[in-house]
């Protein structure tokens, strides 16, 4: 099972002043920045997987126009600086990015100008132009009957946007032989339900693809995932190879190994550093899940939005904030010198945590006081395991306790490569331990009672 990391442009600046917070002025961008495998000496993925959305070109994506032209130009590996001969057997695969254009009629790409940009970007694999379809329910064989012979609205479009996904997959498979033996085409999934995705997927075999793509699953519960691609094995056997697209379960990839996964692309472990309200900062446990710890919140006063609104309203002093800010760093980075009391430390953060939580120091409700004591006991359980101390990764290394503490993008970004390192790992190590069959399920009970 291959781990293929969705890149978004996730690079960082290796200069980055963790006392100042800032970048060299002479800095330029993507030139002197480098990648999640540059900074740590090594992939922790077995693939890089690029959006077309997130490319851009014929609407706004997240590169520039000139990132947008240099990617085409020269190609995936070369724009990544992901080269084969640094990361042999190593995966670029592609996507047309789906939900970006969830709300237009039809896709924006054809399957031949589609079949272009794999070809530009010299992509491994490339997945069919697929439309989104949202809609989702298990229903029996005589309730999918019935749908299919709906003249609801909602109906109408998901059945339309699922003949769309297959109709672009076979002209996308024809199309896609002149890019040789060495690009795959991936058939795309879409359906609202699971025997409709199963009946997708036979199709998709039908038409002669050996690799097929599950889309859509990044708002269904675990369990809905399971009943999904029940149906697509008992439909198509173990034979062809599945994808899983924008995988949002990554850290509960365990109860999943069951389907007999080729792969499946994520960008969970990056986002959820600096997207999670608790779980930012990853760490190996028994070898079958991993520990999570909440970062430490000291935001930069006079850049945070929400603090510079208070000072606006007259609430807080900007002097005020920015010394509850300093004495915050000060003295967690003392307390990781064994310089400072873990309490001394603990007080400074929560002392700038109510300011920035309720916006106010006192008058509190007793709803607010549970609020704060559970930011209190989270932070207090980072600071006294101090996992930064025991990760051997070279960010951890070099950066210590700034690695758990929130703030600026291009720190919370490096925690987020701390997470890829330690999840890469992770699957590694499942991929040599699989679990038996009592440890899955009893792992997959304890993730439905979560």
């Amino acid at each position: 099972m291959k781990f293929i990391f969705a890149d978004s442009l996730d690079y960082v600046d290796p200069n980055y002043d963790f006392l100042t917070d800032r970048s060299p002025p002479e800095r330029e961008i993507y030139w002197d920045d480098v990648f999640p495998h540059e900074l740590l000496g090594y992939a922790p993925y077995d693939g890089i997987l690029v959006s077309r959305g997130i490319v851009g070109g014929m609407f706004s994506g997240k590169y520039s126009e000139s990132q947008a032209m240099r990617f085409r130009r020269v190609g995936a590996r070369e724009f990544l600086r992901y080269h084969e001969k640094d990361y042999p057997n190593s995966l670029v695969f592609g996507d047309c990015g789906a939900f970006t254009y969830h709300k237009m009629t039809e896709p924006p790409f054809t399957a031949e100008d589609t079949v272009d940009f794999y070809g530009d970007g010299r992509f491994t694999h490339g997945c069919s132009v697929d439309h989104i379809i949202f809609a989702f329910e298990v229903l029996s064989t005589s309730e999918e009957k019935s749908k299919a012979n709906s003249n609801l609205p909602g109906d109408i479009e998901n059945r339309r946007r699922y003949e769309l996904t297959l109709s672009n997959a076979r002209e996308f498979l024809e199309r896609s032989q002149r890019l040789g033996n060495q690009f795959t085409p991936v058939g795309v999934i879409q359906g609202w339900s699971p025997l409709s995705m199963a009946s997708a997927a036979n199709e998709l075999v039908s038409m002669g693809y050996q690799y097929l793509a599950v889309g859509g699953m990044a708002p269904l519960k675990a369990h809905q995932i399971h009943i999904v691609l029940d149906a697509i094995r008992d439909e198509i056997g173990e034979k062809p190879q599945l994808h899983i697209l924008g995988f949002a379960k990554a850290d509960q990839i365990t109860e999943f190994l069951r389907h007999k996964l080729s792969s499946f692309d994520t960008t969970s472990p990056l986002i959820r550093a600096f997207k999670d309200t608790r779980y930012n900062y990853f760490m190996p446990s028994d070898g079958k899940k991993l520990e999570y710890f909440t970062a430490i919140r000291i935001p930069q006063a006079l850049e945070n939005n929400a603090l510079m609104r208070l000072v606006k309203e007259g609430a807080y002093s900007q002097e005020d904030l920015q010394n509850r800010e300093s004495t915050a760093l000060d003295l967690v980075r003392a307390y990781d010198r064994n310089e400072a009391a873990m309490e001394e430390a603990l007080d400074a953060v929560i002392h700038y945590n109510k300011a920035l939580i309720f916006g106010r120091d006192n008058g509190l409700t007793d709803r607010d006081k549970k609020k704060i004591d559970a930011v209190r006991e989270r932070t207090a359980r980072t600071l006294s395991a101090r996992p930064w101390k025991y990760c051997d990764c070279n960010i951890c290394q070099s950066i210590s306790i700034d690695v758990v503490i929130f703030r600026a993008s291009n720190r919370n970004k490096r925690r987020g490569i701390h997470n890829l390192a330690v999840y890469g790992k992770h699957i590694a190590q499942l991929e040599s331990h699989p679990l038996n069959d009592t440890e899955s399920e009893f792992q997959s009970d304890q993730s439905a009672a979560e």
